[in-house]
């Protein structure tokens, strides 16, 4: 990708990314459409525009690190990276395919660049703050993003690093929170509600700031106020599950379902040309 983006180019280059979503999902007859997609402008901003990193270099010291704690939204982070260069576009679509470095959640042993293996939810933030506290012993200035989902922070661990970061003053890491208000069961809001999300955050000393996640002068915006932080910061991203395709949005049933040819082909046609 190229160093920088304007928002019309975020457009058309998150409008791809959506595509390339839809048909590696359908390539593998499995894998998690609707949280890909709620997360994948965020994640196109960030690899463009934010991260200090170096594709042809995974293992770089000094590269900033980013969890998807919500591993199953994989997809959305594949493509990102392939954009960014770390491998090939075509090998997307090998997704779930044995022998495939591209796992169904991400495997840190299969695929340089992944800097955790998740798919259990819950851990992801406290591997994050090891990872920034590393950052202050070794007085490097690298920062650590970690990507939660909203079903997500129905895990207690979650709340128990949450505690730990402003205790440790760390302004090297932000938390992203992909809040869509789906998981496999249900809405959030039904199975066990989060909110009020902000407040919890703040008070648990977390500076944050509420944005819609699909607004990428917004997105811009917050990555950037995250940098300027005197501690831990959140950006708490209002999405939609399974954004951009008008038959997946806010459905259930999307969280985790593949996409025949026919719905793969209407969804395509309603990406490019909607």
């Amino acid at each position: 990708m190229p160093a920088t983006q304007t928002k019309t180019d975020f457009k058309e280059l998150t409008k791809q990314m959506r595509v390339d979503i839809i048909r590696m999902i359908e390539a593998a007859g499995s894998g998690h459409p609707g949280g890909s997609l709620s997360i994948i402008d965020i994640l196109a901003v960030l690899y463009a525009d934010f991260l200090k990193h170096d594709p042809k270099n995974p293992s770089w010291p000094d590269r900033d690190r980013v969890v998807l704690s919500k591993g199953h939204g994989c997809p959305a982070l594949y493509t990102a990276m392939a954009y960014s260069g770390y491998f090939p576009r075509a090998e997307l679509m090998t997704l779930r395919k044995l022998g495939s470095p591209l796992q169904g959640h991400p495997d840190r042993m299969r695929l340089p660049g992944v800097e955790m293996s998740t798919g259990s939810l819950g851990q992801g933030l406290s591997v994050a703050i090891g990872m920034a506290l590393a950052a202050k012993l070794d007085k490097k200035d690298y920062r650590t993003y970690c990507i939660l989902g909203d079903g997500e922070l129905q895990e207690g661990q979650v709340w128990e690093a949450l505690m730990s970061a402003p205790k440790f003053k760390l302004d090297n890491l932000t938390v992203i929170i992909d809040h869509n208000n789906g998981q496999i069961d249900g809405p959030v809001s039904e199975v066990m509600s989060i909110e009020p999300v902000a407040d919890k955050l703040e008070s648990f000393g977390w500076h944050t700031k509420t944005i819609d996640g699909h607004d990428f002068a917004q997105i811009q915006q917050a990555l950037s106020w995250a940098k300027a932080a005197d501690g831990p910061r959140a950006v708490h991203a209002k999405t939609v599950k399974g954004k951009g395709v008008s038959f997946m949005e806010n459905v259930i049933d999307w969280h985790g379902k593949a996409p025949k040819k026919e719905e793969a082909d209407k969804a395509v046609a309603e990406i490019l040309h909607g």
